[in-house]
């Protein structure tokens, strides 16, 4: 039997994408979601596939770990692998113009005070088993958005989000130094937009400003990760994986 991989946010696009990929190739995995009706379409989704662990928590509760922590007890499970991938599309709101305050900290807690807790808690087991830690990040953390990508750019391209990817990114290099000498990789993925969240008009712009000429199919997320989970990734550490057809180098 393979490691344990956790996953938080395994019921959105990336997520259930590395979740089904994982389960193929013989991992346990363990997700999470806020929301059990996203679950139990999850688990019919998986239902011919074996070791997949599933529960129902706020991530960003102050009780979140002392709960995942009796549900790895209680299903014999260590994290050997942890991916943050969790997102809530709910602190992405902008009101007249501008971000609230609210939308801010939510988000920046969610992509950097989250990943740094659940990560310093799983270092921080006896005896040790975790050995790598990947956060999803996105391009935005990497350069402003393009305002030709939207119709109204103002209102549809929430400013918390690039900059907590931005911290996300950093947050990463900061944990591959303070982890390495444990032997744990801290590592980063930062995608390009995908296909499926946007409509043919927005999908048409986009494809117009990137090299590649498109957006990154649903599948696309898969590789990279898998890169960083596998021993082949071993000696890399504290890196930004860019996957976005060539969207940054512009």
């Amino acid at each position: 039997m393979k490691e344990t991989i956790f996953i938080t946010g395994g019921t959105g696009k990336v997520g259930f994408q590395l979740v089904q990929h994982f389960l193929n190739n013989g991992y346990k995995v363990l997700t999470t979601s806020r929301y059990e009706a996203k679950l139990t379409d999850m688990r019919e989704k998986l239902k011919n596939t074996n070791h997949f662990y599933s529960l129902a928590v706020d991530i960003e509760a102050d009780h979140a770990l002392r709960t995942i922590d009796l549900f790895c007890e209680q299903n014999n499970l260590v994290i050997n692998i942890l991916i943050n991938n969790a997102r809530n599309r709910d602190y992405l709101q902008i009101v007249d113009g501008k971000t609230p305050r609210d939308q801010w900290l939510n988000e920046f807690n969610l992509n950097v005070v989250v990943p740094y807790e659940w990560s310093m808690h799983f270092a921080q087991k006896d005896p040790l088993v975790l050995r790598s830690v990947i956060n999803i990040s996105s391009i935005y953390g990497i350069v402003a958005p393009n305002v030709h990508l939207y119709e109204d750019f103002e209102s549809e391209s929430p400013i918390n989000y690039g900059v907590s990817k931005a911290a996300q990114i950093h947050l990463t290099k900061e944990l591959a130094v303070r982890m390495a000498s444990k032997g744990i990789a801290v590592n980063c993925i930062s995608f390009g937009g995908i296909k499926g969240r946007v409509d043919q008009a927005f999908a048409e712009r986009y494809a117009k400003l990137t090299p590649s000429g498109d957006m990154l199919a649903e599948e696309d997320v898969i590789g990279a990760v898998d890169f960083f989970v596998s021993n082949k990734s071993k000696q890399i550490t504290g890196h930004n994986l860019v996957i976005d057809g060539g969207w940054t180098i512009w």
